[in-house]
């Protein structure tokens, strides 16, 4: 079973991540790995971390001469920015974050110790291990990208688009506030047959949208046409399905069910789109409370982005690559790269016998 476990606090020593259950004979590109991370890293107005941190992945075990071996891979991503002992103690939870909540479950006194592994920094692991997953998927044909399509209520289909949302964003700036969108994950050439219908955790459109509400500062996921589906009559929402007798596969001439219908990868692209809030940090902060004495306060302010749509959607990627990996080595199987490709291949050969 494909399975990772991350580790690391924001302004700690470094990150790691550790993905167990990957194939052997997988030859790992580190520069792919890297070239994931920098993108994460890019974005119009990110804040200043991102001219500190060079992120770069040092991949410590589970390879041999640059291939895996079927062993456990841990990657590891140093932090330049190592204060964690260093800095102050904060008292004043920010409203959106996880500073308060976390600090009722844990008895924390002092919240640097939630915000610490809260942290959106936590998912430059997630993207070390989503860049693995994704060189995995690519053997078989599968691509997973993004896009962002609204940025502060500006959408990227409107005239001069980009225009308007830095203008958006650098107001937003000197206001001290912040902003979100929505971004989309599509995902080509997956064979239908992924998931299952028999069990709820075995749906892959639950275990996306799990993936990705588990993401920082994602607070909604819409899979195909989602939410609007529920405006229209079932005749104007189902995919209606053909023959193609050339190519001997089924078509769908729409894709409203985003790749997925009960659970299970139709053959279509898997399109996901997710709703990000404003990041919970601003510079001229909101009202809060003093957790230790109890008096009215403006909430902490730490160093963070204005807008982070673009870089949110690429840490998307890395959790549904990971997640169709999972599912496809669910359907395939194998312990090598060579066993899983002749597995593939073998119910490639059968779908086309239908």
């Amino acid at each position: 079973m494909l399975r990772y476990l991350t580790a690391g606090e924001s302004h700690g020593k470094c990150l790691i991540a550790i993905l167990e259950g990957m194939v052997a004979g997988l030859k790992v590109e580190v520069s792919g790995i890297n070239a994931e991370l920098k993108r994460r890293q890019q974005g119009f107005c990110r804040g200043a971390r991102m001219s500190i941190e060079s992120d770069k992945a040092v991949i410590l075990s589970g390879l041999m001469k640059g291939s895996t071996i079927g062993s456990p891979i841990a990657l590891m991503i140093e932090n330049k920015d190592f204060s964690i002992d260093k800095l102050p103690a904060i008292t004043c939870p920010r409203p959106g974050h996880a500073d308060l909540a976390a600090a009722l479950k844990y008895d924390f006194s002092n919240v640097r110790a939630s915000l610490e592994r809260s942290s959106a920094r936590e998912t430059a692991s997630r993207t070390a291990v989503g860049a693995v997953c994704k060189q995995f998927l690519s053997k078989f044909g599968i691509a997973v990208k993004s896009r962002v399509l609204m940025i502060g209520g500006i959408w990227t289909d409107a005239g001069e688009a980009d225009k308007l949302v830095i203008e958006r964003i650098r107001t937003a700036k000197q206001k001290g506030d912040t902003l979100g969108g929505i971004f989309e994950v599509i995902s080509t050439g997956v064979p239908a047959g992924l998931g299952s219908f028999v069990s709820s955790d075995r749906r892959l459109d639950g275990r996306l949208a799990g993936a990705l509400m588990s993401l920082q500062a994602i607070k909604g996921v819409e899979i195909g046409l989602g939410f609007k589906a529920a405006e229209k009559f079932g005749s104007n929402v189902h995919d209606t399905i053909s023959y193609d007798k050339k190519n001997r596969r089924f078509l769908r001439r729409t894709n409203n069910a985003g790749g997925i219908e009960g659970g299970i990868s139709n053959g279509e692209p898997v399109v996901i789109s997710c709703a990000m809030k404003p990041i919970s940090t601003l510079m001229k902060p909101l009202a809060s409370v003093d957790i230790k004495t109890k008096q009215p306060k403006k909430a902490a302010i730490e160093r963070s982005d204005v807008c982070a749509v673009p870089s949110a959607a690429v840490v998307a990627e890395a959790v549904v690559a990971f997640e169709l990996a999972k599912a496809f080595l669910e359907k395939c199987g194998g312990d090598s790269l060579k066993e899983t490709t002749r597995n593939f291949n073998g119910y490639m050969a059968q779908l086309k016998k239908f």
